[in-house]
């Protein structure tokens, strides 16, 4: 083996550690999860959409939030395709369990906690976060510090859960130790000809942040899988962040 193949091999090493201290682990090729996004996975690092870490998502609007929970089942659906278990921990819930099924989500698979207090809630999605049995937890917040939120990354890190933190309304949005930013808008759905009714779900897909990747903005479709529409360049392109 040359020199120089042995330099690439020890950098690529040293790549690999520093992405698994970061919370960043390359799963093996039977436990991977493919999401079915394509080319958007490759703004991640290692080129996988991150399992086991914190992704928030955040919404400002009543029907940017209604379009977040849409796009989050659908995640949620390929997290769980395997028969796992969910928590959604809430204060107020809004999503109607039968629409999971839309995404392949068999209802009973997820359980939903209504909490009274944004400090129980808090508590009680870091609990949930440290349960190995559980393949994702969605906890519906408005406010966390940065220390709160390193509590919650710690906790995945051990358990390998996957969390979708979704913050409806934050009074600020100051830098959290989640792994990636989320910012789902909804779009109008296109109707296929003659045919009434209402069409399959659309979502403006911006991820704003996301360590040691790549950032960018996409238009999905959901029919029993995720789909993307062609975009101007100027909207499809992918911007490199620091």
């Amino acid at each position: 083996m040359g020199q120089g193949v042995m330099r690439m091999a020890i950098l690529q090493k040293l790549r690999q550690d520093i992405l698994a201290m970061e919370g960043f682990r390359m799963p093996a090729e039977n436990q991977r999860v493919h999401l079915g996004l394509d080319s958007i996975e490759e703004v991640f690092p290692n080129r996988v959409f991150p399992t086991g870490v914190i992704h928030e998502f955040i919404s400002t609007e009543r029907e940017d939030a209604a379009a977040t929970s849409g796009f989050m089942c659908a995640l949620l659906g390929r997290l769980m395709h395997r028969g796992g278990l969910c928590l959604w921990i809430s204060r107020n819930r809004t999503l109607f369990p039968p629409a999971l099924k839309f995404f392949g989500i068999d209802p009973d698979n997820v359980i939903f906690i209504d909490v009274k207090s944004e400090k129980d809630l808090l508590w009680m999605i870091e609990e949930a976060l440290s349960c190995e049995a559980l393949s994702a937890v969605v906890g519906e917040i408005k406010d966390i510090s940065l220390t709160g939120s390193r509590r919650l990354q710690l906790a995945v890190e051990q358990s390998r859960v996957t969390g979708l933190l979704h913050r409806i309304s934050p009074r600020n949005l100051m830098n959290t130790a989640s792994v990636a930013r989320w910012k789902i808008s909804p779009l109008a759905s296109e109707l296929e000809e003659g045919l009434p009714g209402v069409g399959y779900a659309r979502w403006n897909v911006r991820l704003e942040r996301v360590r040691n990747g790549e950032t960018g903005c996409w238009q999905l479709q959901w029919t029993d899988h995720f789909s993307r529409p062609a975009l101007p360049a100027e909207q499809a392109a992918v911007l490199k962040t620091g």
